[in-house]
């Protein structure tokens, strides 16, 4: 298999790329925000292009390690195609602005900037032109992806990068021309493109579709056509559209009313100085700094508020192994856990790096067990973060049972409840210590400290 991706992503600014309208089309009543320009009318003269669209665009070639077309003409050319959705009748689109990039093993041919058509809806044949003319970077990819894991990765992956910038509008904007040809049986397939998959989940699902399809083709003898289909996420299937276009049925040619742009190479340097560091340098400088494992590092920063998090709590607590290992444990384990069965990101939870610094100083103080500590952070995520772990541990009486006399009952109360534990025990089935453990912890609600309880077990049993 060989796949090359053309990725659209909204980039986010206050207002389009040739005019001065909102750029807000979900919240807007259809049709509103929008003008002569954006509605292609005949005569309107659009703006210079949205400079902070240009710095962007600059950002997120240099973030995909591409080369900046610098000290040359960057024209936006129109490209001409018929659609409801775009009144003018062609799609402003630049020439490259990076090209010869890689991010992840993954060729990036080039990364440019071109506006966003309108929202027509097939079904009831209307148009709602206030996403006409909202900025799109488009990143188009090498055909260099081997399978649909691959895929899927490399987007989730950009999808972080495009976080960290913190100026593109993420997944829920994103669209992917997918481009997929196969060799199987010693034939080779035509390339086949699938328009406007709108998730990384589309995009998985329709390589994993076409891959059977063209392979079922070849097998029967008939030949892949060269052609664009169209996927049809309720049946999770891809259906021919029309014959592939080419470059020269689009009939590019530069926009007359648009001057066109240079970039300097001192313009490149002042959008360097003000870039993020990537997802990949702060994996890499969390493994030196604090110690954590490679895996670890992984997943904290491919969530930019769970990595801000990790760090805030390192440095309140002080920077040392256990403390660096506590907030491992506790965030990238324990919280997430937790956020991914309660169905929540981060950064909508409503807990905090304060929130994860007390509930770690109540561990270490041993005020609250290993099995409570879990509970609240539960309960902080159910409760979006407005009670603080102190308040959750006094509201419910959950602190660690501190009276010696209350422990030895629970234990011998767990003894004299089950005998067969006992009996495996003392024929040599360590595990059946486990088992005990766990019934004093069910007699204490959790508020035992379970090394207390190994000991006090241990000191009857052995008895």
């Amino acid at each position: 298999m060989k796949c090359g991706l053309e990725i659209h992503v909204q980039i986010d600014t206050k207002s389009k790329l040739f005019c001065n309208c909102s750029t807000n089309y979900l919240d807007a009543e259809p049709n509103t925000n929008v003008c002569p320009v954006c509605l292609g009318l005949p005569g309107a003269k659009p703006l210079p292009p949205n400079k902070k669209a240009v710095e962007v665009s600059i950002m997120v070639a240099k973030m995909l390690g591409c080369k900046i077309v610098v000290d040359k003409d960057i024209y936006f050319q129109r490209k001409h195609y018929d659609y409801p959705d775009l009144p003018s009748g062609y799609q402003r689109t630049s020439t490259p602005i990076g090209i010869d990039g890689e991010f992840m093993g993954i060729g990036i041919h080039e990364v440019h900037l071109e506006e966003d058509p309108g929202q027509y809806n097939p079904s009831f044949g209307i148009v709602d032109y206030n996403r006409s003319g909202t900025p799109l970077i488009e990143i188009v990819t090498k055909p260099d992806i081997k399978s649909p894991e691959e895929a899927r990765e490399f987007l989730k992956q950009l999808m972080t990068l495009f976080r960290y910038l913190g100026c593109l509008r993420g997944e829920g904007t994103m669209r992917a021309d997918v481009n997929i040809s196969i060799e199987y049986m010693g034939v080779q397939g035509n390339r086949v493109e699938v328009k406007n998959v709108n998730s990384i989940k589309g995009v998985y699902k329709v390589l994993k579709y076409e891959l059977i399809r063209q392979k079922n083709i070849i097998k029967r003898g008939g030949e892949v056509k060269r052609e664009t289909r169209a996927f049809l996420e309720s049946q999770m299937i891809t259906k021919a559209m029309r014959s592939k276009e080419t470059a020269e049925d689009y009939r590019y040619i530069p926009d007359p009313d648009i001057q066109p742009i240079v970039i300097s190479e001192k313009w490149v340097k002042e959008i360097e100085e003000k870039m993020p560091e990537t997802p990949l340098a702060k994996r890499k400088r969390f493994v030196e700094e604090y110690g954590i494992d490679e895996e670890d590092a992984k997943v904290l920063v491919s969530d930019l508020d769970m990595a801000e998090m990790f760090e805030n709590v390192v440095k309140s607590l002080g920077v040392s192994k256990e403390n660096v290992d506590l907030a491992v444990t506790w965030i990238r384990n324990e919280l997430r856990r937790s956020l991914q069965y309660h169905k929540v990101d981060l950064y909508e939870s409503g807990v905090k790096a304060e929130h994860i610094v007390e509930l770690i100083k109540l561990i270490k103080d041993g005020v609250i067990s290993q099995k409570i500590a879990k509970e609240i952070v539960d309960l902080l995520v159910i409760n979006r973060g407005k009670k603080t772990p102190k308040e959750i541990v006094e509201e419910l009486g959950l602190t660690v049972i501190k009276d010696e006399n209350a422990l030895v009952k629970a234990v011998e109360e767990a003894i004299k409840n089950n005998p067969k534990a006992v009996e495996d025990y003392l024929s040599g089935k360590k595990e059946a210590l486990n088992f005990l453990m766990g019934q004093v912890m069910r007699l204490t609600r959790g508020r035992a400290e379970p090394k207390r309880v190994i000991e006090l077990l241990k000191e009857r049993l052995d008895k």
